[in-house]
């Protein structure tokens, strides 16, 4: 896999309206799922109980946070897209997202992403990206929507 390299705000504006690329797939384990929890102090029986979600989840098992994968998204992004000739970058929003289904412990994700829209902020790049967080071997992802990223270029 390649990753795209954006330098600038006219590069990154050259590939608004087009997919971005795909991540690797990447693991979901109870062991992360557990320290998620400890992290956030989320103990929820349906992430942590694998027994008791075992017997009477509908899932037949534990499953991530919705939070946990949606704090994938900077890992699975740097696969996806490195932006160099940076000063910053902020994560600016998050919109309309939806947690479409639950991801079960030992599934598998990817991030597929699309530059939505750029907009130049008096120098500052303010990037909206589609991203779609896709589980192997499932129809419908994790979730979806749109994040905003403010990239403060060097130049």
């Amino acid at each position: 896999m390649s990753l795209l390299t954006i330098r600038s705000l006219a590069d990154l504006e050259q590939h608004q309206g087009q997919e971005l690329g795909v991540s690797e797939y990447f693991p979901i384990t109870q062991q992360q799922i557990n320290r998620f929890a400890e992290a956030t102090l989320d103990h929820q029986w349906i992430h942590v109980d694998a027994e008791r979600a075992r017997t009477e989840s509908p899932f037949g098992g534990t499953i991530a946070h919705g939070y946990l994968t949606l704090s994938l998204l900077p890992y699975l992004w740097n696969q996806i897209v490195r932006i160099e000739n940076l000063k910053m970058q902020v994560n600016y929003e998050i919109e309309h997202l939806r947690f479409n289904q639950a991801v079960t412990v030992d599934s598998e994700v990817r991030l597929r992403t699309k530059l939505v829209s750029v907009k130049n902020l008096r120098g500052i790049a303010k990037a909206q990206i589609e991203v779609t967080l896709e589980i192997k071997d499932q129809k419908k992802p994790a979730y979806n929507g749109v994040v905003t990223f403010l990239y403060h270029f060097a130049e």
